[in-house]
């Protein structure tokens, strides 16, 4: 017999099973206990505070994203959530680094090297070593993949000197990249192009710093047999700020992109929270500068052993109905692991799909917050409905609440609960994503 739910997402027997406990009476509670968290009304709340004009398009760097964090990490408080790595604050704080290049100098055994041959990634504005500053000399040999080690060196938390072998001499210049997102660190990886293994050197390098304060908004619920394995649900909260008016309006609200997502991931962190049932750690996170270049997402990554990391839920303007219409979305990379199959496989019964990207050519997978991780081998993949080739919205002032099918919204959110069940209880774990084969 089919039943529908408030919302209007299919329920059969499934639909209990897969969400019921042990006896009947917590078979039948479950469903109910579903509605009541993940509320179409309590979706509004949150919807709507987050695209407010006083959150003024949640911009990196303006008070506006800083009142919105404080909004999600007060959520995530009354929501009973524990704090990540920063006891009593749901901020995951770290600082930028924007350094300009003033000079370079070497001296490799008495020979100088020139300056487009030395490149230094590094938070200080005068770095000054040589052979008895500690630094642990490697190599970058002929046949490597110059950028692949390179970022491997600069990840590595280590004082570097890096030899470059000089049949990379045409490419040596695109370490420069190294620098576009760098994270404040006390430690500094040299990179000279040299054929030599100099036993005596000096060098010094000069940059202009500035730095920019970001924080992320973090919370955990422990897992009970497997807290070392770890299910990540996200969604990033900056937006694109104000800019020029139009018809008397000049704020990016930024409903649907991405207060829709991090509205999910609020919901998601009660109903788990209610369950008490998780194995595995759930982590719940709010990216911030993902407008920006994804610096969020990048950081929160650094702080995992991937290989702990079973899998990532990233939520991607979910407020209006997919190309499919109602009851559906789409999962960016579906064909990089078996996860969104597992997926589907827990929502038998209940009306809902999960499609594959219907937007291949606009490459998705590689443009959301789960880029990080999915590079880094996670089975990490965005859920999303926007129609990516018309969404009428998108980076538009008129992303507004009012232009978002809440209930649909909501439906999703509970797919996203009920399909991820397997996982979260650690019965199931997604293939890992095949490195090599990305772009």
């Amino acid at each position: 017999m089919k039943k529908y739910s408030p919302t209007g997402l299919l329920v059969t027997a499934t639909f209990f099973l897969l969400v019921g406990g042990a006896c009947s009476a917590q078979k039948k509670s479950a469903p109910a206990m579903m509605d009541a968290v993940i509320s179409v009304k309590e979706v509004e709340r949150i919807e709507r505070t987050l695209a407010a004009d006083d959150m003024m398009g949640r911009k990196v760097f303006t008070p506006g994203i800083d009142k919105a964090a404080d909004f999600i990490a007060g959520e995530f408080k009354a929501t009973g959530l524990q704090s990540w790595t920063n006891p009593g604050s749901f901020r995951q704080e770290f600082v930028m680094v924007r350094p300009k290049f003033i000079s370079a100098s070497a001296l490799l055994d008495g020979i100088s090297i020139e300056q487009k041959d030395i490149m230094a990634v590094t938070c200080q504005p005068k770095l000054v070593i040589n052979q008895s500053s500690g630094f642990e000399k490697t190599f970058i040999k002929a046949g490597e993949n110059l950028q692949a080690e390179a970022r491997k060196m600069v990840r590595g938390n280590k004082n570097k000197l890096v030899l470059v072998d000089k049949s990379f001499a045409n490419s040596f210049g695109n370490l420069s990249r190294l620098k576009s997102s760098m994270f404040k660190t006390n430690t500094s990886v040299v990179f000279i192009l040299a054929d030599t293994d100099p036993g005596v050197y000096s060098i010094e390098a000069v940059h202009e710093i500035t730095e920019q304060k970001m924080a992320n908004v973090v919370g955990i619920l422990p897992g009970k047999s497997r807290k070392d394995e770890y299910v990540v649900f996200s969604g990033h909260y900056d937006h694109l700020g104000v800019g020029k008016p139009v018809n008397g309006d000049s704020i990016y609200n930024g409903a649907n992109d991405d207060a829709a997502g991090v509205t999910g991931v609020i919901m998601l962190a009660r109903y788990f929270q209610r369950l008490a049932d998780n194995e595995r750690t759930l982590v719940f996170a709010a990216f911030t500068a993902e407008e920006v270049g994804g610096f969020g997402s990048q950081y929160f990554s650094r702080q995992f052993d991937p290989q702990k990391v079973m899998a990532m839920f990233n939520i991607e303007m979910i407020g209006t109905e997919s190309k499919w219409g109602k009851n559906s979305a789409y999962i960016t990379g579906y064909e990089k692991t078996d996860m969104g199959s597992g997926l589907q496989k827990n929502l038998e019964g209940t009306g809902f799909t999960f499609y594959p990207d219907p937007y291949p050519a606009q490459q998705l997978f590689y443009r959301s917050d789960n880029a990080t991780l999915a590079r880094l081998g996670v089975p990490a993949h965005t859920i999303s409905t926007a129609k990516m080739d018309g969404e009428p919205h998108y980076h538009k002032l008129s992303d507004q609440v009012e232009t978002l099918d809440l209930e649909n919204m909501t439906m999703i959110i509970k797919a996203i609960a009920l399909s991820s069940r397997s996982i979260v209880a650690g019965k199931e774990t997604p293939a890992r994503v095949k490195v090599e084969e990305l772009r």
